[in-house]
This record gives C-alpha cells, structure tokens and sequence, in this order.
C-alpha cells in the first residue's frame, strides 16, 4: 500500500506544482493596463486633463517621446490653464466609452471670436521679407509647477496624481512638441495561491519519496529464505567458501559504491524540492493579510491632497493657497542658489529676476559698495532649509503672496530668515519682497496650516488693533520720538533692540560721534513697496512694512562737510569731495510685525518678530 500511496502522491504533488507554476507563467494576468496616442496638431504644448490621469486606478507612468527635447511638469490644473493663457494647445481627454486617448487643439476665445478677413492674403513677393517664427516660451523652471523633468528624445517618470492636477508637456520651445505618449496604471496581478500549491506539492512529494523508500526498506527486510536448509556436523549450517582477497576488496568496493550512489540519488529530490520553495518566496506568490498593501515605486513626490476648511475670512469659494509646501521648498532651493550665485558676483541686473523692492533695493546697494569696498561684507545668504513656517496667501488670481521662515541649516547659530515673496504674473517667478532676520525669541503666532493658506488683510480693515495701512508710519514715529511718540503705547517695547540701534538712542550716539560744526536730523518715511497682512488664527495679522530713514549731516559753520573717506556712504554715493550743503544717508528697514486683532486680549500690543536694515542710498543734499 505504501507503494500506492507514492505514487498518489506523486501525482499530487506534480500537480499542485504545475497549477502553481502555470498561475505564474502561461496563466499570468497582465501586470498593467495603458492607453497611448499619437498627438497631431499645430500648437507647442500639450496637456493632460485630469480625467486622463484617472481613467484608471493607482499611480501613472507617463511615457513621452517623439521630439528631440521632451520636458514634462505637472501642476494644479488653474495653474497650468493660466501659465497657457492664450496661447494654443493640444488638450489630451479619455474617451470613458472606448476607453482610449483623444486629443484637439484649442485655441483662446478671443480666437474664435475673430472676424475673418474677407481680403485675399497676398502673396510674398521674392523680394518680401520672410518672417521667421518666433520660439515658444519654454514652460521649464517655472514657479507654477509642483515638479518638472526634462530628458532627451524619450522620458518616462511615475508619478501619483490626486484630482485637480494637469501635466503639460513640451519642447525646447523651437523643435515640435513631442507626438507620442502612453500612460500606463499598475493592475494587481498577484497569484495568492500559487505560494500554497507549490509549497503544498513540495510536501506531498517529500511525502511520497519517504513512503517510497520507506516501502523499499520495509521490502528488503521482509526477504529471507523461505525452505529449512541441511544442518551441518554439530547443528551448523555449512560455511561457503571464502573468496579470494582480490575478489573480496573489488565486492567491498563495489558495493560501497553502489550503495554511495543511491543514495546520492535519492537525495536529489532533496536538493531540487528547496528550490521550487524558494522561488515561491514573493510576496505576490502568497494571501496578503495587509489590507493597505504596498504602493509602487515612484520617481516623483505625490502631490499632497488639499484639506482642510477654508479661512473665515475668505469670501471666494475659488480661492485656494498660491502654493504647497513641497513646491515652497522647491522654490526655495533655486532661489538659494540663484542668491548664492548673483551675491557673489554682485549683478545687479540678474538679481531682479528673484528679487524686489526693498529686498532688491537692499542688495543692488551692497553690491554697489563691494564694487569699490571689497571687504564690505555681501548680503546675508538666503537659506534653503529647513522651512519652519510656509503661509501662502488664499489667491484666485494673480499677484500671489507668500511669507515663510527659513532656518540656516550650516549654521544653527544664524538667526531665522524671514521671507515674503511675490509672483505677479502666471508667467512670472517668485521674487524675494521682503528679507528679515527672526528677532532673539520670537513669538511667531499660530497661523493656518499651508494647505488652507491664509486670507490677505485689506490695509484699512478695522478688526485690528491699528490697520495695517498704518503700522509702519507709526512706528516710524516711534523711532524718531520713542516714549514721547503718540503710538508708543501700541508697541511692545520687550526684545525691541531696533529701537536701541535706530531709534533715539542709537540716534544720540550718532549725534554725538559728530564734530560740533556739524548737525543731523533724522526723518523717517514709509517705503513704497506694499503692505504685506495674512490673517492669524487667532484674528491677528502678520504684517510686513518698510521704513526709509535718511540721516542728513549739514555744516552749522558755514563751513563744508563731506564723507568720511573708506566709508560705505562715500562708496555708494561715489561723491568724494565736500559739500557746503551737506551729506545724506537713507537707511533701508524691513520690518515683520505681529498685529492683534480687536478684543484678543486686554492690553495686547503690536510686537516686533523681525527686521533688517541696510544702506540703500547715499548722496550730497541736493
């Protein structure tokens, strides 16, 4: 029977193996579905609708080829739809009915609404200028997008989409755009019992190899003689005779190595059945009890959903923050290294392409005084991370406003770096507005988290203890007058040491450093860049301003008076001689202020989080 059971087992075995196998092999279910097209048509861009991205389940890998330079990005669909504007494009949709891609070009409205001219085009003469066609606006390095990539004649990268996001994708803005593209979604081709079946046949062959050589063993034990043999003298059986030693040594021999080779034999089943087990050893080969399961691998960062209520404050049911967190801190790391670059070679001109206003002021100054003072220390650097504070403006169009806080990651000792940015246009990058330094101890309020964003303050809006549209004139009055000033009961004066640098104090120890055949006066006006207020949650503003103050130096004598030689007013004014007139300095300052808002709290004043200040202009008095 032991023989009988082998052989059921065999079969068994043979067959649980095979149905395992044959699930990973012949019976495999594809492990992925896509849609591909061929994309036709006379515009430089092409873009994915987000329909597209989610005609089926999981993450998308996008293929793009057909051009020499293929560039791909995605972003928020508003986005990408106001980066386009009126120029045309290909649109690529899904067709839910066939379950393939479709593509048209559309063009603007404005377009379509034009009257056509009835006149017959003339034909270019041979001596007619021929007009050239203008390159494309390359889409690259756009602020806009939550990430780009960009290879040549061919690009493949997956990413995980949620809905609201639009890829677009283009040239180098001369050559055609790319015309093919595939996407492809991953299936679940898992097998769970292929793992069981060939485990379980590995088993059950075991088992039948031991019934086997347990039947042949319990066999050959069970042979013997079956008839009663003569006894020999004194009721022995007779001996047989002795074979020779040569004889004897080549049967010993012999059979030690049959005996070795059977059994060699017998453990190749041994050896073979482990690794059948072992290549049953995927996780797909087996019932997965994780009901989250694994996700794919990606080649770009997911785009996190948008959650949470919007602002109170907001009125517009459209509006939405100007940017993520991920694609702040991508911003972030180019505008650290552009700063790096243009800081050390002191371009004034290259440096307006990230920054403006007070900030751009700031540094054109600097480089200024570098260019005849070397030694005169360059702007602080702009740190790239880590980002401690993200508050995105609530925008549905444009400008956009931004204000984060960026620690320097080199030097834990430097102060935060406080930083409002502005992007004016869809088309246009963010540019640096405001630069501040943390001050020691700063009690920064709690604000919404950067997926909501926050509401933008209006400059004559009441709910405040001071509007915002005046925050800066008076604590320009309070540098100038200090406790005697009107607002200075309004101000925190704890941890304000600018008061001590540039106010009256610091203002004294000027007064007092100068011959007594000279005066000063100080005056303070408001800057012209515009006040920065994204609401609190606790009903305050974050209030960014900027202050000029000019110190005019004027001879009281009759005499003439001039700039001290070496220093940084004589390199920025380039005015070297004496003036019977006087000699003037305008001191840049950036100010980043907490404002409560009405009835916060009783006595509750306007604190000071972080300021700079910087030589911005420098002359005789005219």
């Amino acid at each position: 029977m032991r023989f009988v059971f082998a052989i059921v087992a065999f079969i068994a075995a043979a067959v649980m193996i095979g149905l395992g196998i044959a699930q990973r092999t012949v019976l495999l279910d594809p492990d992925r579905v896509s849609l591909s097209a061929e994309v036709e048509g006379d515009a430089d861009y092409i873009v994915l609708e987000p329909e597209v991205l989610a005609a089926h389940p999981g993450k998308q890998t996008l293929t793009v080829s057909g051009a020499d330079t293929v560039f791909l990005a995605y972003g928020r669909s508003s986005d990408v739809e106001a980066w386009l504007g009126d120029s045309p494009y290909i649109a690529v949709q899904h067709d839910p009915e066939s379950d393939e891609l479709v593509s048209e070009v559309v063009t603007a409205e404005s377009a379509d609404d034009e009257t056509i001219d009835e006149e017959p085009t003339p034909t270019p003469t041979p001596d007619a200028p021929v007009e050239t066609e203008e390159a494309a606006v390359s889409p690259a390095g756009s602020d806009l997008w939550l990430d780009e990539f960009t290879n040549e004649n061919s690009l493949t990268t997956t990413v995980d989409m949620p809905d609201g996001i639009s890829v677009i994708i283009a040239s180098d803005g001369i050559e055609p755009v790319p015309s093919r593209l595939s996407i492809a979604w991953p299936l679940d081709n898992s097998t769970p019992w292929a793992g069981p079946l060939i485990a379980g046949g590995a088993l059950v062959f075991l088992a039948g190899s031991w019934l086997l050589i347990s039947g042949f063993a319990r066999h050959r034990r069970s042979r013997g003689p079956r008839r009663n043999l003569p006894k020999g003298p004194r009721g022995r059986l007779p001996s047989a005779p002795k074979p020779p030693s040569t004889r004897r040594s080549q049967l010993t021999g012999g059979g030690r190595r049959a005996i070795g080779r059977s059994k060699r034999v017998a453990l190749v089943p041994l050896l073979v059945l482990p690794a059948f087990v072992l290549s049953a050893c995927s996780a797909d080969y087996w019932p997965s009890f994780d009901q989250g399961g694994d996700a794919p691998a990606t080649s770009a960062p997911a785009v996190p959903a948008v959650t949470g209520e919007p602002a109170e404050e907001s009125e517009d049911e459209g509006a939405q923050p100007a940017v993520t967190v991920p694609q702040m801190e991508r911003i972030m790391r180019r505008i650290a290294v552009f700063a790096n670059e243009v800081d050390a070679a002191g371009n004034a001109d290259a440096a307006a392409q990230r920054f403006t206003g007070p900030a751009l002021e700031a540094r054109t100054a600097n480089y200024a005084i570098r260019g005849a003072l070397p030694e005169h220390p360059a702007p602080p650097a702009i740190p790239a991370s880590p980002l401690t504070l993200t508050l995105p403006q609530q925008a549905t169009g444009w400008p956009r406003t931004v204000l984060t806080i960026a620690k320097n990651a080199d030097d834990p000792t430097v102060a935060p770096t406080a930083l409002v940015l502005t992007q004016e246009s869809p088309r246009e990058n963010y540019r640096i507005e405001y630069a501040m330094a943390l001050a020691p101890d700063a009690d920064v309020p709690a604000v919404a988290p950067a997926v909501v964003g926050a509401s933008p303050i209006s400059p004559e809006y009441k709910g405040l203890v001071m509007p915002t549209g005046q925050v800066a004139s008076a604590y320009g009055d309070v540098l100038l007058n200090g406790d005697e000033s009107a607002f200075a009961s309004m101000f925190d004066p704890e941890g304000d040491v600018l008061r001590e640098q540039l106010g009256v104090t610091g203002q004294q120890a000027i007064r007092d450093g100068l011959p007594p055949t000279a005066d000063i006066n100080f005056s303070n006006v408001v800057g012209d860049s515009p006040t920065v207020a994204l609401a609190t949650n606790n009903a305050g503003a974050l209030v960014t301003v900027s202050i000029e103050q000019t110190e005019k130096v004027t001879p009281n004598d009759g005499g003439t008076i001039a700039f001290e030689a070496g220093a940084p007013g004589a390199a920025l004014s380039g005015f070297t001689g004496a003036s019977a007139k006087g000699v003037q300095r305008v001191i840049g300052i950036q100010l980043l202020f907490y404002v409560p808002g009405v009835g916060t709290g009783e006595g509750e004043q306007i604190r000071l989080l972080g300021w700079s200040e910087s030589l911005i202009g420098a002359s005789e008095v005219p």
